[in-house]
Parts: C-alpha cells; sequence; structure tokens
C-alpha cells in the first residue's frame, strides 16, 4: 500500500498539489485521472521521489520513501515519466537493458538477458530490437520506454500516460500487459485520459482537480456520472456496455 498525507509541492514558485491525501491500494491497477493541469504527473512523480515535496509524506508499506536508498528505491519501485529523454542513438535492446541495472550494475547476466527479451517481446518489439531509437516512431519509442520500466522488475510501477502516440491495437497490448503485472501481484500506478480505457482496466481511481482529490475509490465509484461531470465541468455520460464503461461528454 502506497500512503500519501497532506502532500504539498510547488514547482517554479506555482502551488502545484495542495494537501493530497491518498491511498493507492496493493496489488491493483489504479487509474489517475482529471482534467488538464490537475496535478497528476506531479503527484506520480512525488511518489516515484521525483519530485520534493514541500510539506507531508509519502510511505510504501510503513517506510517513508525518503528513508530508501536509491538503489533499494528501484529495486522496489520503477516509473516512466511523459518527458523521458534518452539518446537518440540507442537501440530498443540498450534502453530497455537500463531496466535491469538497479539488478546488474552493467554487468548483464544471461538472466538479465532473458527478461529483456521477454518484455521487448510481450510488448511486441522485436523485429526493432536492433534498431536506433531515433528510427522509430512515436509509438514505437513509447512502447520501448514502456518495457525499460517493466524490464526493472519492481513490485510498484508508475506510467505517467503510457498510452500516447499509441495506436488502438497498442494502446489496448499495453493495458493488457498491464492487467497482466498485477495479476502476478504488482502495484500499477496509470495517469490516463482516456476515461473509457480507466473504466475497463483500472480497480481503483483517483480523480484529481485543482492540486488536490476530488474522489477516488473503487472504479464505480468514481467512474459515474455526477462525479465526472463535477470534475469535468461538463454533462458527461457513461454507458455501460458489457461490463465496459464507455464515457462521453454530451
Amino acid at each position: 500500500m502506497i500512503t500519501v498525507r497532506n502532500l504539498s509541492v510547488t514547482l517554479d514558485r506555482t502551488p502545484i498539489l495542495h494537501d493530497v491525501d491518498t491511498t493507492v491500494p496493493a496489488g491493483q491497477m489504479t487509474a489517475l485521472v482529471g482534467p488538464n493541469g490537475a496535478g497528476k504527473s506531479t503527484l506520480l512523480a512525488a511518489i516515484g521521489r521525483l519530485t520534493a515535496a514541500d510539506a507531508g509524506t509519502i510511505e510504501i508499506g510503513d517506510k517513508n520513501i525518503s528513508d530508501f536508498a536509491p538503489r533499494d528505491l528501484a529495486l522496489r519501485l520503477a516509473i516512466m515519466r511523459q518527458d523521458t529523454h534518452v539518446a537518440p542513438r540507442l537501440t530498443v535492446r540498450d534502453l530497455v537493458g537500463f531496466g535491469r541495472y538497479p539488478h546488474s550494475h552493467g554487468r548483464m547476466t544471461q538472466q538479465d538477458h532473458n527478461i529483456v527479451d521477454d518484455i521487448i517481446a510481450r510488448m511486441e518489439l522485436t523485429e526493432f530490437t536492433d534498431r536506433f531509437l531515433d528510427t522509430l516512431s512515436g509509438g514505437q519509442r513509447q512502447r520501448a520506454l514502456i518495457a525499460m520500466t517493466l524490464a526493472q522488475g519492481t513490485d510498484i510501477v508508475l506510467l505517467d500516460e503510457p498510452l500516447n502516440n499509441l495506436d488502438l491495437v497498442h494502446a489496448r497490448r499495453v493495458m493488457k500487459i498491464a492487467r497482466e503485472e498485477v495479476e502476478k501481484g504488482k502495484t500499477v500506478i496509470l495517469v490516463l485520459h482516456d476515461l473509457t480505457v480507466a473504466g475497463s482496466y483500472a480497480d481503483h481511481v483517483i480523480a484529481m482537480k485543482n492540486g488536490t482529490v476530488a474522489a477516488q475509490g473503487p472504479v464505480d465509484d468514481v467512474i459515474n456520472e455526477p462525479v465526472l461531470t463535477d470534475l469535468y465541468d461538463t454533462p458527461v455520460q457513461v454507458i455501460d456496455a458489457n461490463g465496459h464503461k464507455i464515457v462521453v461528454t454530451v
């Protein structure tokens, strides 16, 4: 379980998060949703210890994230940010291999290579294994970044807008892989703008607005018309189609 208490974050003298209190259930998929500028990515970065808090605490289990040594945290938690920058002349294999660094320290074993090959295959990137990143499409690079994050082999996986640049087929593939990780007992947190995807795949939803938590809980408690209409300040309709929630504006 990840517990966030009274978290406040200021970036470039601009308050982004204000007294955020929330809990992320262990072993489930949690979707962070909300309008642009709500603070979703900042909250994810704070949980990943990539953004410093002005006030408040974040705990993994009963341990404050500030008490983890860097390597220990890297063995427990992996994060993919929206603005991840990588050298363009890396191959897909090189990039995904970086995910094993907390385990291998640059001296990969056969087990590390097997893990890299497996996640490349699961992400349907095998044919691009030896291609340089700057020869790939935006969606192919996005899948390679997700593969690197999953190759880290952590119990907690944080993905910031993982569906960016992905077509319909590969977006579905990424979400199925995320669910497979949850079924292995992992905790997955994703920032999502597609509420239909959030309603179809997530177990738990945290809805943010104006730098704080507006609603949270199981999918049915958040992905519904009253909550979403208030969250986005626009009329929203939620249609149940064979157990999947389809969210549209009206």
